[in-house]
């Protein structure tokens, strides 16, 4: 049998091998990862039947300390960190702030969502892996989402698709189920599937903190011949 070709370095990493990287990091360390996706399990499950975008953009803000919180334990398990308590709370607080406007923007502009993200939305890694607070770790992000905007769009996008079409397969197939039946269909789905768009997200951070110091040199040079 062939052997896989060796995956790419974190600066030269594509969006499918990010993604493949990602289900290995989920595989690898299961029971632990698994958790992650609760929250956006309870949020779907809270959002049910209510189809106004108002209510689902109410709902999303009011989730967003505990996806936060979720998002700042996988940026732990990918830079193979503990969580501490500082980490926890800053990653929480930080995730939030970014996650508000978010919350507005993926109910009414899904594709503006993931734009602004892409910019911002390595925060909590940042917070967590680099211990920065509020100000200095938005300022961080923004670096580090520019060191490769694209990569950071791309990924995060192809997470979400890869979510929502498995998600949406299974559910498709118990169409014409009892409401019950795909309600308890759509946690599991949301519980096993959700965790690879966290952990994906905080393997982003390792990308893209890569992108960003291999850059450096180039923009310094372009300071100094200014």
């Amino acid at each position: 049998m062939a052997e896989l070709p060796k995956a790419l370095p974190p600066e030269t990493r594509t969006v499918g091998q990010l993604v493949a990287e990602t289900i290995k990091i989920y595989q690898g360390n299961f029971w632990l990862v698994l958790p992650l996706g609760l929250p956006v399990a309870l949020l779907d499950q809270a959002a049910y039947g209510h189809s106004s975008l108002q209510t689902r953009a109410l709902l999303i803000a009011a989730f967003s300390p505990l996806l936060s919180l979720a998002y700042a334990q996988g940026a732990a398990l990918v830079s193979h960190t503990r969580l501490t308590l500082s980490g926890a709370i800053w990653g929480t607080i930080v995730g939030t702030v970014v996650m508000i406007p978010a919350a507005l923007l993926l109910t009414w502009f899904a594709l503006l969502a993931i734009a602004y993200l892409g910019l911002v939305g390595l925060v909590v890694p940042v917070a967590v892996i680099e211990g920065k607070r509020l100000m200095p770790a938005l300022r961080r992000a923004g670096e580090l989402g520019r060191a490769d905007y694209v990569h950071s769009v791309g990924s995060l996008a192809t997470l979400v698709i890869v979510y929502y079409l498995t998600r949406n397969v299974l559910l498709t197939l118990l169409h014409g189920q009892a409401d019950n039946t795909i309600r308890i269909a759509a946690f599991l789905a949301d519980a096993v599937l959700a965790p690879l768009m966290v952990a994906g997200g905080a393997l982003l951070y390792v990308d893209q903190e890569a992108r960003f110091r291999l850059g450096r040199p180039r923009r310094r040079r372009r300071g100094e011949a200014s």
